[in-house]
């Protein structure tokens, strides 16, 4: 029989995605203000592989993937989602976004996203809430499934994962050892 356990803290990260790389600026900015500091941004990355969302957000769309600093528990992930809508919805122009965030963690094992979309692979969290399994952790890198958003793997922005997987894991160990101390 298992015994339930706490899970650990995970390492909260987000994806921003806009035509106006200033709002993106100005919604972490807001985040900031939620989670605490940013302590990673990636550089303006294109946003390309899918047209999907340029007639309701322009073209040509800019991202930034950005990591904070203090770790969350992984059930805080609902709440953060539909404050990441809220902020979503502060910026709405017409009714239509003008920048889009993705919100979810990392973990030593997983790179997991919130999303509103239901599909085979996504498990139901709450309130509307479903957490997609993105990127697995094996052989010492963040590997693609067979569902994963092209962009998620790319390898740079794996690169960029395994890079602030790293700096998780480092902070974990160094709460272990203050813990000890």
């Amino acid at each position: 029989m298992s015994i339930p356990k706490e899970s650990p803290k995970v390492k909260l990260i987000s994806s921003l995605f806009s035509a106006e790389d200033q709002l993106i600026k100005n919604a972490i900015k807001q985040m900031e203000g939620y989670f605490g500091s940013v302590d990673w941004v990636s550089e303006k990355l294109v946003f390309d592989r899918t047209e999907y969302y340029a007639r309701e957000m322009g073209w040509p769309l800019f991202r930034r993937f950005v990591s904070f600093s203090k770790l969350i528990s992984p059930d805080s992930l609902v709440d953060i989602k539909l404050l990441t809508n809220a902020i979503e919805n502060v910026h709405l122009a017409r009714k239509k976004r003008r920048i889009n965030i993705d919100p979810g963690y990392i973990s030593l094992e997983r790179l997991v996203l919130a999303t509103g979309k239901n599909y085979t692979h996504r498990i139901y969290l709450d309130k509307g809430t479903y957490a997609d399994l993105t990127l697995i952790f094996h052989a010492g890198t963040f590997m693609p499934l067979v569902w994963t958003y092209p962009d998620y793997a790319d390898e740079k922005v794996i690169r960029y994962f395994n890079m602030v997987r790293a700096g998780y894991l480092h902070h974990l160990r160094q709460e272990e050892k203050d813990n000890h101390a």
